[in-house]
């Protein structure tokens, strides 16, 4: 019988643990970073994207961010899987930072094509973050695997709730500069990429998915060779301390993936996982991407953008302040259970924020809802997935979950604004509802007996 490489690590002794510490302390630190250069992308891409191009090409543009994450982490998985976390992670913050200035050059010369092209480049730090969640996992132990992840998803916290309030901040600063309006938070935002690039590629060491593969292979030395490419042994002996010594590993070549969904297909919790990571952020930008443009329809130039700030200060904090709490939920109730939790959230978040009006206190409970739901999608359905497949494939199952949940979200950013513009917010709150609907029915559904990928 092989050995299950999801099973828990007994061959960790103090100084893997040590490992997991050192990863966790260093990616709350830069998921800081990540989430003040992410959100003040947001905070103001929306408003950006109507000024230079209308509002009904705002959500096109902003779902470039959407998409770029999402192609992005195809090969940024792929570099993770053949050469650990690290240089994949740097990677994607170096390429949102690229973006971020791209953005700046589009709205100084008012070129829409190039403010697409640095949106979806800008992309590359929420694959960044997103990728972040299960470093936190590598090594973490299967009890604490809600927790591990969620700490990391709450790290994003102290940096996103603020962010949005800097970037009015930021836009007076670099006016001064020359810069035009809603220009310069994209240029802190590429700093604040560039910076946590920096602190990742001097101090993720040892590499956890690369010792996380050498444990794997040291507890199952006769189960054969891993399902995709591990690092190669030089590159393994470089990263892991010589109390934890490599083991060599057969390494076939890289999956993709076709690989990934051949994985995903026959595993029910790992569907559910998928779907309801993918569900959970369509229903959020959906809702969130078009929240700037109705509060602009009430308030004058003067009033938005702080006003824009304080309301999606409040989402996130919804998004991420309590994903600890959610963490430990998944770990006590179980990943369906949160689940289930967090799409009754966000059809609470819809109703709330749909008849709210131009009512912003209202709305913003609405938004708050609306984190919240997110929360219990993202980290229970990303917990399930990341234990429901072997740790040989794992990176690529994740980039392929990355990659549908980006595109999910792309498609609700890109409609979100046509549906704003001929029907308004009510009427889209309502069909991000509905789309909401069959997650239920999926997560209720019972798991085959014996089936290899059932949560315990």
């Amino acid at each position: 019988m092989a050995t299950d490489l999801t099973a828990p690590r007994t061959v960790a002794g103090p100084d893997v643990a040590s490992i997991q510490r050192r990863t966790l302390r260093l990616l709350f630190t830069t998921q800081i970073i990540g989430g003040i250069g992410v959100t003040i992308g947001i905070a103001v891409g929306a408003l950006l994207a109507a000024r230079i191009a209308g509002t009904a090409v705002a959500g096109v543009a902003q779902s470039a961010g959407v998409v770029g994450a999402a192609l992005l982490a195809v090969p940024v998985t792929r570099i993770m899987a053949r050469h650990g976390r690290r240089p994949g992670l740097v990677l994607a913050y170096a390429i949102g930072a690229v973006g971020g200035v791209l953005v700046v050059l589009a709205a100084a010369t008012r070129w829409v094509p190039l403010l697409f092209l640095g949106m979806l480049l800008f992309g590359g730090g929420t694959a960044a973050n997103l990728q972040a969640r299960y470093t936190a996992v590598d090594l973490a132990e299967p009890a604490r695997r809600g927790r591990q992840l969620s700490l990391v998803v709450w790290a994003t916290t102290i940096g996103a709730v603020a962010a949005p309030n800097f970037a009015a901040l930021a836009d007076r600063v670099t006016t001064g500069w020359g810069l035009p309006p809603l220009a310069g938070p994209f240029a802190f935002s590429a700093a604040a990429f560039v910076l946590a690039a920096v602190v990742l590629l001097g101090l993720l060491r040892p590499d956890p998915l690369l010792t996380a593969r050498r444990l794997a292979a040291a507890d199952a030395p006769a189960a054969g060779p891993p399902l995709v490419a591990d690092a190669p042994a030089t590159a393994v002996a470089a990263e892991t301390p010589a109390a934890v010594a490599p083991v060599k590993v057969r390494a076939p070549r890289t999956a993709g993936m076709r690989t990934a969904w051949s994985v995903v297909r026959g595993r029910p919790a790992a569907r559910l996982g998928i779907a309801a990571v993918a569900v959970g952020h369509l229903v959020m930008v959906a809702v969130m991407a078009m929240t700037p443009v109705r509060l602009g329809e009430s308030h004058a130039d003067a009033d938005v953008l702080r006003l824009v700030g304080i309301v999606l200060s409040l989402h996130i904090a919804g998004m991420y302040a309590f994903s600890p709490v959610v963490g430990w939920l998944t770990d006590r109730l179980g990943r369906r259970a949160v689940i289930l939790g967090g799409v009754g959230l966000l059809l609470a978040a819809c109703a709330v924020a749909g008849t709210a009006g131009h009512h912003t206190p209202r709305l913003s409970v609405g938004l708050v809802l609306l984190g919240l739901g997110w929360s219990g999608t993202m980290v229970a359905g990303s917990t399930l997935l990341s234990e429901s497949v072997p740790a040989g494939v794992r990176p690529s199952v994740q980039g392929f979950s990355d990659l549908i949940m980006g595109l999910a979200g792309a498609a609700a950013a890109v409609v979100s604004g046509f549906v704003m513009q001929l029907a308004g917010y009510p009427v889209l709150t309502l069909l991000a509802a509905v789309a909401a609907v069959p997650l239920v029915a999926l997560a209720l559904r019972p798991v085959p007996t014996g089936a290899p990928d059932e949560e315990g």
